[in-house]
């Protein structure tokens, strides 16, 4: 694999339920690789904007701050409450806000209704489950979109006047994704892009379509320029991963709506902290850290047990 970085914006993690209790705090954050950055430009006879190579300086720095990113927070938190009070019932928003560069402020620039995780059944539990070879190749790697899991042979589209090339069922695979793409990308069985984070246009049509997602993968159209054939995995956590050859793999679907509460207030335990949101959206009263090599060295050394709530 090459050592080139993933392409993907800055993120903050904030959670709402906590937050409205007082305990204003970022979650995790994780800083992108912003290598582009747009700026005005001076000569408007052509683009009133340019894109520009971003100074290593300013890739090294978050965006934002802390406190621009809670007050973000505050403002999804009374917006989403505005909207569902008219509603009538919870109605999650998607919003897009700006940084004035003149004045420094935060403004909303849109909210709308989200319309695909809000929607879904909570009925249904359906969970994809995948063993991977220990000799499997590792293609690449990115930020994950979704929880699950296809396969398919690569077409990499570097421009969109090439999109007459793809297939149904092939795995898209380009730079990034514009509306102009829309067309094939609900002929795609998975999308992978060089750039994008969670909220990049990609990932907003992957979810809507119901299809995996893996966005930020910085170098995808170098690495599988050959077209091979792949297994897609979101069901990792927050890391995609595109896997060389056909992995098999489980889709396990569960009715919840016959399965009755137990009088003790179910909570689980995980090893793996990328799927701490995830899980959450199980039934349960919840969620828990627990890291397995914490329990070996209590054993062997006598050393305290180890846990992490999430």
């Amino acid at each position: 694999m090459s050592s080139k970085a993933p392409l993907k914006p800055d993120e903050f993690y904030v959670h709402k339920p906590t937050f409205e209790l007082g305990f204003r705090c970022i979650l995790k954050r994780h800083l992108g690789r912003k290598k582009i950055k747009m700026v005005y430009a001076t000569d408007t006879t052509k683009s009133p904007v340019l894109n520009i190579p971003t100074p290593l300086k300013e890739q090294s720095k978050f965006c934002i701050t802390d406190e621009e990113a809670l007050q973000l927070a505050d403002y999804a938190i009374r917006i989403e409450k505005y909207y569902s009070e008219h509603a009538g019932y919870h109605k999650p928003m998607d919003m897009e806000w700006a940084k004035d560069g003149i004045d420094g402020k935060l403004y909303i620039v849109q909210a709308r209704p989200e319309t695909v995780t809000s929607q879904a059944s909570d009925t249904t539990l359906k969970t994809y489950e995948i063993e991977v070879p220990e000799t499997t190749e590792v293609l690449i790697e990115g930020r994950s979109v979704g929880q699950k899991i296809a396969q398919g042979q690569i077409n990499v589209i570097e421009n969109v006047n090439n999109i007459h090339q793809f297939k149904a069922g092939e795995v898209l695979v380009s730079d990034i994704t514009t509306p102009d793409w829309e067309p094939i990308m609900k002929l795609a069985s998975a999308i992978v892009t060089n750039r994008g984070g969670r909220t990049c246009h990609a990932a907003i049509i992957a979810r809507e379509l119901g299809i995996p997602a893996i966005v930020g993968c910085g170098h995808a159209t170098e690495v599988l320029q050959h077209n091979p054939f792949v297994t897609v995995s979101c069901a990792q956590g927050e890391i995609g991963t595109v896997y060389s050859g056909k992995i098999p793999f489980r889709v396990i679907e569960t009715d919840l709506s016959q399965q009755a509460s137990p009088k003790t207030e179910m909570m689980l335990n995980l090893g793996n902290p990328d799927l701490a949101f995830q899980t959450s959206f199980l039934p349960n009263k919840g969620v828990g850290l627990a890291r397995m090599e914490f329990y070996y060295q209590s054993i062997y050394s006598s050393a305290p047990v180890g846990f992490t709530a999430s």
